[in-house]
């Protein structure tokens, strides 16, 4: 038994299913994982069993790939049936990218917030050769390493339609305090933030089952960051707010199901981490701001470790959230550096006691 385990949180099932295969983790909930090309290399999708067919909770990356373990999937575990409903916890790419394929391919109706909905089509829509110039100056401000902006500004950004499907017109939509019918249970609709905005979480009436999406994770931290679309938002304040709130709802026999690594329990526990980790970390960095500094070279007290290529951009766009909270908050004060980069400087006392919670995750 490892420590986390010890502490509280349990993995019931230990391993996950293999591609195009299911577990069945509830009485007719089936957890399926696809795969990403990226160091977070999977996601989890879950089917619901509503009799005539199926409700799915996200769909992966749209791909070649991707499409070809649906299928499996499809004439395998889900047995030949109807996907009748998509479910998307929020708007990220890999959470949506196959729902505008089952509404063409399957006539699914699509459910969504509001928020998760138009950030999906917009972004699906916006495709970009080139970094914007809008996009070139935040990163500037952030400080990004003047090597990797040279090379970022001549080469093709990240693009949602790349891996999302194209997303046709409609969806239905739910919000915070919904009640909605999914596999032969009453669920509660809590919606969550800074991971991403309105991010709706499932939560049963009828047995201990959550459907997390990113909102709850077991083992490591959503990724909280600003983005050139709203440069001076506020998502840790927005994530702190949320977790605060789902902790209230959350019992110790709890069954979580999110979106990567294992189904766990242990909710109430998981929460308190989810809240305290990001209290250490905003007083590791309102320490080492003690001298004035760029979000970009603020790494080191937040994530503990080496930050590599593949994982810079995720580790910027935390570490301006970071340093945005602090500024918000009155605990730090920015100004515009000649290279263009907004410096923060701490305000008030920069000893603090020492926090021994984890840092966030990039």
């Amino acid at each position: 038994m490892d420590g986390t385990s010890a502490r509280g949180i349990r993995h019931p099932f230990a391993e996950p299913p293999e591609e195009g295969a299911a577990i069945e983790v509830a009485e007719g909930v089936l957890w399926m994982r696809l795969p990403l090309p990226m160091k977070l290399d999977h996601v989890n999708v879950y089917a619901l069993d509503d009799g005539d067919g199926w409700t799915l909770v996200d769909t992966g990356f749209h791909s070649k790939r991707g499409v070809a373990i649906w299928e499996r999937l499809l004439d395998g575990p889900l047995a030949g049936r109807p996907v009748r409903r998509v479910i998307v916890t929020h708007h990220h790419p890999d959470h949506v990218g196959m729902a505008g394929w089952f509404q063409k391919v399957h006539d699914a109706e699509l459910v969504s917030t509001r928020t998760a909905w138009l950030f999906a089509r917009m972004l699906t829509l916006d495709v970009q050769d080139r970094p914007t110039e809008e996009t070139l100056t935040f990163w500037r401000r952030c400080g990004m390493d003047p090597e990797i902006l040279a090379q970022r500004a001549q080469e093709r950004p990240f693009n949602f339609a790349d891996v999302v499907h194209p997303m046709p017109l409609g969806f239905t939509r739910v919000a915070e305090g919904d009640v909605v019918r999914i596999g032969g249970r009453d669920w509660d609709v809590r919606i969550g933030n800074g991971h991403a905005p309105e991010h709706a979480t499932f939560w049963s009436r009828d047995c201990p089952l959550v459907l997390a999406g990113d909102q709850i994770l077991p083992s490591i931290s959503s990724n909280i960051g600003v983005y050139a679309t709203q440069p001076e938002a506020d998502p840790v304040a927005e994530w702190l707010e949320a977790c605060e709130r789902l902790e209230s709802c959350a019992r110790p026999d709890h069954f979580v199901l999110g979106g990567h690594k294992l189904p766990f329990t242990g909710l109430p526990l998981r929460m308190r981490q989810l809240i305290d980790n990001h209290h250490g970390a905003l007083a590791r960095l309102h320490a080492h701001l003690s001298e004035p500094r760029a979000a970009g070279e603020c790494f080191a007290p937040l994530f503990k470790r080496r930050i590599g290529p593949a994982e810079y951009g995720l580790a910027m766009v935390e570490a301006v959230a970071h340093c945005l909270n602090l500024w918000h908050e009155g605990r730090a004060e920015r100004s515009l550096r000649d290279d263009g980069a907004w410096q923060f400087r701490a305000l008030g006392d920069t000893h603090g006691p020492r926090q021994n919670a984890g840092g966030p995750q990039a």
